[in-house]
Formats: C-alpha cells, structure tokens, sequence
C-alpha cells in the first residue's frame, strides 16, 4: 500500500478546536482529496478510545466504502482541521447523523446509514 498524502501537511493540524475525545473513522475524500466532510454520524464506540464519530464526503461509492485502505484512524481535533463546519456538532450525543445540506451548505439533521449501531 503506498503511502497516502494528505492535504493538511501535520505542522497545519492546530490543537485545540475541539476538547479531546478520542479518534474517529474518516474517508480519504477528506483527508487525502480534500473534500469537505458531507455526511457524520456518531456511533457506540467499538473500544477504548473510540468517540464513535465517523466522517464522509459523502459523495463515496459502495466499492469505495468497502475498501479499509480508504479510510483511517484520526483525533477528531484533525479531522475539524479538515472541516471547521463540523465543530458545533462534535458534542451531540451517540445516534445523531448529519449531513450537509446541499442549498445552504449547512448541515442539518439525517438518518443514520444502515447497518450502523445505535
């Protein structure tokens, strides 16, 4: 597997955007291609460590998503370095889904994806 090259070189990442809450499940469309983050839903945790979030583009095809090599572990601090609009949602409890909505580019409430814990 080559290595991949991220869009935010690491000596961009600024702590502190949000308080610390483990790591999350993100798509390589937002940390590798840049795309601002579509579509977040938080989960159970699956461990120790887990804040439960994931982050999509939201524009990922099911061979996409079925692939482990494009996504990654990351503080969920990173990933709001990645997408700032996701900040004031970070706190919202296990079960809430989110997705941008296309006219005002805010995000408003979703379901969750099937097949996800709640």
């Amino acid at each position: 597997m080559a290595s991949k090259r991220f869009k935010l070189p690491a000596d961009r990442i600024r702590e502190g955007l949000v308080p610390p809450m483990g790591y999350c499940f993100a798509s390589d469309r937002i940390t590798v291609d840049g795309a601002p983050v579509g579509f977040m839903y938080r989960e159970p945790p699956d461990g120790a460590g887990d804040s439960g979030w994931r982050f999509l583009a939201g524009d990922e095809s099911d061979a996409y998503l079925g692939n482990p090599d494009n996504f990654a572990l990351y503080e969920v601090n990173t990933i709001a370095n990645y997408d700032p609009d996701i900040i004031p949602l970070v706190d919202a409890e296990v079960g809430n889904a989110f997705e941008r909505h296309r006219k005002t580019g805010g995000f408003v409430a979703a379901s969750l994806p099937p097949g996800s814990v709640n």
